[in-house]
């Protein structure tokens, strides 16, 4: 079988070749380094990376292993690149700082834990801004990752590493995180699919703080839904280092998604009854999609939340400094490495040094009264739907967009305000593709029930048969 075929294989196909041992792992390992060293250097999407003798030999040990090993999992020899805010053992985790560029102690999170034990070898990382702060993939440590589609564009982010090596089949399949937007952002705007699970499903941080730090979380990405689904069965499971953790069996997101969604009820948020600003088409061009819901037998209905959304950005805010300043507060202590913290970061711990518990607790009302709305809204529709971003890809130079539609942007991830609703309220969200604007992909992000990922994956996967945006490839690919 030629190299170059491997890499165009779903994983779920790959999978399956390797364990009928009708590929090698030896084989996918050369297939995925030749195409990382033809694309990688163009969008730097993959950092870190071992040698390639090293992980020849490591793919060459897993084919020896095949046969004495019980333990053969759906990654079986894959190449992964777990994104950088993800501690990996061996391996540079240095969440795009140069505070941390030589921080090779960190154990494996959660998800790098099971990628390893489903049989994964990891290569290298996936690029991310700063701490994972700002949905726009840079830092001064590795650079600026590339949009997939047009190298003059973000890629998106914190995510854009790992969604750029998909799209380029640089990587079989990726894990992500998503704080404000960081898997569906990046998503949407390379044209593959990242699921946001809901609070608890995927048990994620580094376990310092295990009971306040829910707002962010990993999940998976990939360039179909089956696939996604497969990396949210590895992903998911309960973890008592973790005691918020969900305890459902994640075996559930391996059964078959096809459902029919005859007589589902879509709502679309759109801009929040013109609360959002939005860069001009992004409106227009996200509902003209909403006709491949009609088209699967859905009816849509425009609707606004009755809620004051500014109070919800005020919440937003608060806890999101709360979580982030506490995080890196002993960096922004130590006077060398706080010269080194990027502004934005300088921004969320003097932010959080300035809160007083009542704050937070009249921010944690907000969280609660804002979820009632959107379970009020969820027993009415199956799911919820909103762009996944307020503007198209924009210049890779610009650090972020400082107005949309003549409104000043007041903070570095205010642009992203549509991300927030779903991260306060601790529902999934599926970032789907949704169309292209000057060839750039654009997305939506589906708001499905209280741990309802399962259902959230079916309409997914109706999605994915009814839309032809996967059949677009990068020019890069053609």
């Amino acid at each position: 079988m030629k190299q170059q075929n491997l890499i165009t294989y779903s994983a779920i196909e790959l999978s399956q070749l390797i364990h009928e041992r009708k590929i090698s792992c030896e084989e996918v390992m050369r297939a995925y380094l030749e195409q990382i060293a033809l694309h990688n250097h163009r969008v730097n999407a993959i950092i870190s990376m071992l040698p390639e003798e090293q992980l020849i030999t490591l793919a060459k040990e897993k084919d020896q292993q095949f046969h004495s090993t019980s333990n053969k999992g759906f990654l079986y020899g894959f190449p992964l690149a777990p994104k950088d805010l993800a501690g990996t053992k061996g391996i540079a985790s240095t969440m795009g700082s140069p505070i941390l560029k030589n921080n090779l102690n960190a154990q494996d999170s959660i998800a790098v834990e099971r990628m390893r034990l489903s049989g994964g070898i990891l290569i290298g990382k996936t690029n991310v801004p700063e701490f994972g702060l700002g949905s726009h993939t840079y830092n001064t440590l590795f650079g600026t990752t590339l949009n997939s589609y047009d190298q003059t564009k973000s890629a998106g982010g914190s995510s854009g590493g790992a969604a750029v090596a998909l799209a380029l089949q640089m990587l079989p399949i990726t894990d992500g995180s998503d704080f404000g937007g960081s898997l569906r952002n990046p998503s949407g705007w390379n044209n593959v699919y990242g699921l946001r699970p809901s609070m608890g499903r995927v048990p994620s941080g580094n376990g310092i703080e295990v009971y306040y730090d829910q707002l962010p979380t990993d999940g998976p990405m990939a360039r179909n839904i089956t696939d996604l689904a497969m990396m949210l069965s590895i992903h998911a499971g309960h973890d008592a280092r973790y005691p918020l953790s969900l305890k459902e069996s994640p075996q559930i997101f391996t059964q078959s998604l096809e459902a029919s969604m005859q007589g589902k009820k879509v709502a679309w948020l759109g801009d929040f009854g013109g609360y959002l600003p939005m860069e001009e088409g992004v409106l227009e061009k996200s509902q003209q999609s909403l006709a491949y819901f009609e088209a699967m037998g859905c009816t849509v209905e425009a609707v606004t939340p009755q809620f004051d959304m500014q109070q919800l950005w005020r919440s937003w805010i608060i806890l999101r400094a709360f979580v982030t300043g506490g995080k890196l507060m002993p960096l922004y202590q130590h006077k060398e490495h706080r010269q080194l913290l990027k502004p934005e970061a300088i921004w969320e711990i003097e932010q959080s040094i300035s809160l007083q518990a009542s704050d937070v607790f009249a921010a944690s009302v907000t969280r609660t009264a804002w979820t009632k709305e959107l379970q009020r809204l969820l027993q009415i529709y199956d799911v919820l739907v909103l762009p996944s971003a307020q503007v198209f890809a924009f210049d890779a130079t610009q650090h972020w967009p400082k107005t949309i539609a003549g409104k000043e942007m007041d903070t570095y991830h205010r642009w992203m305000e549509v991300v927030i609703g779903p991260t306060l309220a601790g529902l999934p969200v599926l970032a789907v593709p949704a169309g292209f604007e000057k060839q750039v992909p654009f997305g939506l992000q589906l708001i499905g029930k209280p741990q309802g990922e399962f259902e959230l994956l079916q309409m997914g996967y109706a999605w994915e048969r009814a839309t032809p945006f996967a059949k677009e490839k990068p020019a890069l690919l053609k």
